[in-house]
Order: C-alpha cells, then structure tokens, then sequence
C-alpha cells in the first residue's frame, strides 16, 4: 500500500480509497489485525502490473492477495477459535455445573436399575409403570419454564438444582418403590427444567455461528455428569442409595449458581407481555411447537424404554455383570462425547433439518439394531445408538431455541419434553403389553417405526440456521 496522490493518476487499474480500519479476517489461529492505515489506500486487482519506481519491493505492512474471491467467511472456516467474552465464560461455567448435576442425578436410576429391581423384586410391567411415573415428572416443568420466561434464566436454574438435589438426596431413604416413584418423579421435574433453561439461555447468549457448538459443550457436561455415575457405581454395586446421597452436592452448589451465574442479556432485552403459553398458541408458533412436539413424542416411544431398560436387559438376558454394563456404558459415552462435539459442528456447518432428520432415522436403526441381536450386536447397537443420538443432541438444541420466541423460549422447551414425557408412557405401556407375545427386543423393533415416523415430520419445518433470534 502506497500514498494515493502519486500514484492514482498514472495508472488506470488504481483506484482511491479512504482511510481503512483494520481489516479481521474471521479470526483464524494465525490471523492478526493491523493497525488502520495513516491515509488514503489504493485498491488494486491482484497481480496488477505497474511501475513502482523506487517502491518495488514489499514494505511492512503490505497485504498481497494472490487471486481474486472473497476473504472466508466466519462460519466457513472450520478451523476458527471462538472467542467468548467473560460474561459468555461465566455463563457456561455455572449454567454447565447446573446439567452436570442433572446429568449425574438422572442416571443413577438407569445405571442402578437392575439393583433396584432385585432390591424391591420388580419385573418388566412394575418397571414400566414405574418409568410411566417418572415420565409424569415433565408435567410440572411447563408452568416452573413459563416462570423461567417472565422472570428471568438464572433463579429457575438455581432453584432447580436445589430441588433435584433435594429430592435425589431424599431417595437414598425410600422404602419401597412406589416412594421411590413418587420422589423422583419431582426430581425429574426439577431436571427437566434445569436443562431446558439453561439450554435457552446458552442458545440466546453464544454467537450466532456457533450455537450448535455451544450446545453440544452443553449436552458434553451432561455426558460428564453421567459418567460420574458411570465410574463410581461399579465400586458401589449393589449399593445404589449411596449415589443419591452423594446428591447432597446440589444444595451446596444450588446459593453459588445464584448469586454467579448472569442472567441472559438477551433475554433482559425483551419486553415480557402476556403468557408465554398463549404466544406460542399464536401462528407461527404454533405450527412449529405441534410439529416438534408429536416428533418428540415419537421418538420418545422407542429411546424411553430402551434407554431405560436397556441395563436391565443386559442383566437378566444377557447375564451380564455390573462391571460388563459400566464398561458397555463408557465405550458408548466415549462415542457420545466425541459425537456431541461432531454435531454440533455438522450443524453449525450445514444446517438444522438436514442432520436432524438423518440423525435421528439413525438412531431409530441403532437402537432396534441393539435388541434385535445377541451379545456383540447389543454392544455394537448401543454404542451407535449413542453416538448418533449424541450427534443429534445439540441440532435439536440450537433448531428448537431459533424457532420459537425469546418471550417463550424457555417454555417452548419445556412443552416439548412434556410432549416426549406422553410417548415415553406410552412407549413403555405398550412395551409391557407386547413383550410378552413378541419378547423384549421385538417390541422395542416395532416401536422403533414410531421413531422413523417421527423423523419424516421434520421435513414441515424451516431451516433455521444462524438465524437472528425471534424476540
């Protein structure tokens, strides 16, 4: 770059420029920005030939362009670190505390659940009566989202983990199971809430090109969560109520997730007016949320029972022991945590609908794959099945925060897994009715369509990919 008065007038492929600001080019690793210039630039083409003078040799600070096209966009760029500023930080680190916590309190049933099951003598239908329960749990997290909207992410996030932490805590004490039901069907209220919050709030707060990202961190906490309950109880087996003890973490953290965790500034920048149940009854809301929710449904048919009974299948068919079904649940978390991170990163980079909907015919497969086979293929069905409903984890995070409203974001989730909380009942009923005739694994094969059904309701919705976010 040279002084525009000598040069400008000489030569006809020069052209003026005013003074320029330095130029960011999407923030690659070894990218820097330069100071702005000290005056009037030139703009040349690339290669352009003309006379230098006595300025033919590169000088300091000089740009060289080697051919034309336009400088890579941010999002095209897979190599791009994505800076957070401190708020941002902070917010995933108490938000992400928050699913650690849900992710390790809601697994210690699925994990325990064969120690259970011999501890109050439970076979298949007392199960699925008792997940039906569970299921119920969803119910209660729909009018505690709508609070999450009107008055803010950060004390339902709170508030939640000391619920959940309290109620788990509680637990280790039950003296049947049908006590056992009753208390965690309100922790699962609790966690049900906790995770849809705090996902509305990292979709509203991380950058708009990597939402998918963000999310996918999100789901990796939860993962972590589970994995500590994955690690620990093998060392605890039979002893499942000394996991629900340790519980009583939650209420420690609960006072620190308040008072350091910032409220959104997305959501502060809303003007909060009416119910948020009543918008999303209002076009084009409403077709949106009907649509996710018979998909959840759906798909809730075939992932409840299977994700909650599958430790006891490997128990009592296949004879496997405790220490067998942790290490089947490490490989397949391995596989999850690696496919949470590639998902988020496929749909930052190609979309929403797209992934979403292969993604989840997927899983359908992986997951009838599991219990249609013996041993190995139970093995090689479950880490699949994992990997591709952990891909599949933040595309329907970072789609479900951009379709609907900031005002009811929050709620929109929790209406959702309401919807999933319907199929799960109904999954696991007809679970009981059909295992009997067609055995375990065949009911879980024809519940699977249900799932695939599901998946084809995705084509009626937009894409909505780095999208401004709708107030």
């Amino acid at each position: 770059m040279v002084g525009a008065g000598r040069l400008c007038g000489r030569d006809r492929d020069l052209r003026a420029l005013s003074q320029a600001r330095a130029l960011d080019l999407g923030r690659h690793v070894v990218d820097h920005t330069r100071r702005g210039a000290a005056g009037p630039c030139l703009l040349a083409p690339p290669w352009s030939a003309f006379a230098f003078g006595n300025l033919a040799r590169p000088h300091r600070g000089d740009l060289r362009v080697p051919r034309t096209g336009p400088v890579p966009a941010q999002e095209d760029a897979p190599h791009l670190v994505v800076e957070l500023d401190r708020r941002q930080r902070v917010t995933l680190v108490w938000a992400g505390l928050a699913v650690v916590l849900a992710g390790f309190e809601g697994s210690i049933l699925v994990v325990a659940l064969p120690a259970v099951a011999r501890e109050f003598h439970a076979g298949t239908s007392a199960l699925s009566d008792f997940g039906s329960v569970l299921a119920v749990g969803a119910v209660g997290a729909l009018p505690l989202a709508n609070l999450a909207d009107r008055f803010g992410r950060r004390r339902l996030i709170a508030g939640g983990v000391a619920g959940f932490s309290l109620v788990s805590f509680a637990s280790a004490y039950a003296p049947s199971l049908a006590d056992l039901a009753f208390l965690r069907l309100f922790a699962v209220c609790f966690e049900v809430l906790v995770v849809g919050v705090a996902t509305a709030l990292i979709v509203e707060e991380a950058p708009a090109a990597r939402r998918g990202l963000a999310v996918s961190v999100l789901a990796l906490l939860s993962g972590l969560g589970t994995g500590i309950t994955v690690i620990f109880y093998p060392l605890l087996a039979p002893h499942w109520r000394w996991l629900f003890l340790a519980c009583g973490v939650g209420l420690v953290a609960a006072p620190l997730i308040w008072w350091l965790l910032p409220e959104g500034r997305t959501w502060q920048g809303v003007r909060i007016t009416g119910s948020a149940l009543r918008l999303l009854l209002q076009p084009p809301w409403r077709r949106r949320i009907l649509i996710l929710a018979a998909m959840f449904a759906l798909l809730a048919v075939l992932l409840e029972p299977a994700g909650l009974l599958y430790t006891l299948y490997a128990s009592e068919v296949l004879s496997w022991s405790p220490v067998q079904i942790s290490f089947l649940i490490v490989v397949a978390g391995i596989a999850g945590a690696v496919s949470y991170l590639a998902g988020g990163y496929l749909t930052d980079r190609f979309g929403r609908r797209g992934p979403a909907i292969a993604l989840t015919v997927a899983t359908a497969a992986a997951t009838s794959l599991s219990f249609a086979t013996s041993t190995v293929g139970f093995f090689v069905g479950n880490v699949l099945w994992s990997a591709f409903a952990s891909a599949a984890t933040p595309v329907f995070g970072a789609w479900s925060g951009e379709l609907f409203p900031t005002r009811a974001r929050a709620t929109a989730e929790a209406a959702i897994a309401l919807a999933g909380a319907i199929g799960s009942i109904a999954g696991l009923q007809v679970l009981a009715l059909l295992s009997a005739s067609t055995g375990f694994g065949g009911a879980i094969e024809l519940e699977g369509l249900a799932a695939v059904a599901g998946a084809l309701l995705l084509f009626l919705l937009p894409e909505t990919k780095q999208q401004p976010l709708p107030e």
